[in-house]
């Protein structure tokens, strides 16, 4: 299938540039362009492309609006491209979590030249694109805002959770969750974490994002989650109510001393193509929990997981794979249900409930 692109940009050098990009492959096409996306509406309801490549920084209608009137209405597989400073992160992540399948990277300077490089990645997330199921933003599970409401301020007004701990849940040790996940894997992990309590047992997930992205995305979900949600440091302990994302760059395995789990992040070089890779995740805790762990594996391109769910699942582990209806792309779940890696497999808004029964399982 030959995979029909629209690209909306205010430069014309950069609409030039992706158009003579896009000519070389024989798996895309390039049916058409605009500066802005009043003009882009117009020329897409004529000719609806598979894809729609999308800038954000737009005079008149941001790309972050258009985006959001697409996924409201008929929605398109979108990869953004935009300069990415880092407010132009921070405006990318809300672009992922309205709907965008990716984002790539376009750099104010020596745009050709990086084009040139990045042509492979550029064509494999254009094409992974058009299989893809975009999916609008959910609405935010009411459980969010009852939780963060038990929290109290403290000095200078500062907003801190209270952990509702109670019965078995005070007392039980702290049995590991792993999640990885990939294309639609921030907005998938933005539904599950809202869904959970203060003290939902300890979450280590690795979901392939780049550098400059994890910090932000972790800071963007401990505002909205009952739990502490945040960007993984070696050492760090994982306990109840903490949820710890993997650097992007960098691999994080699961470690366990004196009966206490804690996260290991190193550099290395990437497995199956990323890092970091969900199966470093995996296979660690395989080792480290066998039985005692949950693992989970969502939305995304590939395999990346699929061998180190394997390993958990042969060593007891419960093993979950989200299903193909609710993933942007079912490439990983796939992959893992094809090992025969998995013990259920679920919908995306499942995933939470199953974490509770697993942690108040004997």
């Amino acid at each position: 299938m030959v995979v029909k692109v629209f690209v909306v940009d205010d430069s014309a050098v950069v609409r030039q540039a992706l158009a003579h990009m896009l000519s070389g492959n024989p798996d895309v096409e390039l049916i058409g362009s605009a500066p802005n996306p009043l003009l882009a509406m117009q020329a897409m309801q004529k000719n609806p492309p598979d894809v729609l490549l999308l800038d954000i920084e737009m005079p008149g209608m941001d790309g972050l609006t258009f985006l959001r009137q697409i996924m409201s209405s008929n929605p398109i597989p979108t990869v953004i491209c935009s300069t990415l400073s880092t407010e132009g992160s921070r405006v990318a992540l809300d672009a992922l979590s309205a709907g965008a399948v990716a984002v790539l990277a376009k750099p104010r300077l020596g745009l050709k030249q990086h084009l040139d490089d990045s042509r492979h990645e550029m064509i494999q997330t254009l094409k992974t694109a058009a299989r893809s199921r975009p999916r609008a933003r959910v609405a935010m599970p009411s459980i969010a805002t009852h939780a963060l409401s038990t929290g109290a301020t403290g000095q200078n007004g500062i907003h801190h959770r209270a952990p509702v701990l109670s019965g078995v849940h005070a007392f039980a040790m702290n049995k590991p969750v792993v999640i990885g996940s990939s294309t639609g894997g921030t907005q998938a992990l933005e539904l599950v974490l809202t869904s959970l309590p203060a003290d939902a047992p300890g979450i280590a997930i690795t979901q392939h994002m780049p550098e400059k992205f994890t910090a932000m995305y972790a800071q963007r979900l401990d505002g909205i989650c009952a739990m502490n949600v945040r960007e993984a440091k070696d050492g760090d302990r994982l306990e109840r109510g903490v949820a710890l994302i993997a650097p992007g760059g960098l691999h994080m395995q699961l470690t366990k001393s004196n009966g206490q789990y804690y996260v290991k992040v190193m550099d290395g070089p990437p497995v199956n193509r990323h890092k970091p890779s969900v199966d470093v995740l995996f296979k660690s805790a395989a080792e480290c929990a066998g039985r005692d762990a949950l693992a989970i594996i969502m939305t995304g391109m590939g395999d990346d997981g699929a061998r180190g769910m394997k390993t958990m699942h042969d060593l007891g582990a419960r093993c979950i794979a989200q299903n193909e209806e609710t993933c942007v792309v079912f490439g990983m779940p796939k992959e893992a249900i094809k090992l025969q890696a998995v013990d259920d497999i679920l919908p995306l808004e499942s995933m939470a409930r199953a974490i509770l029964q697993f942690d108040s399982r004997a």
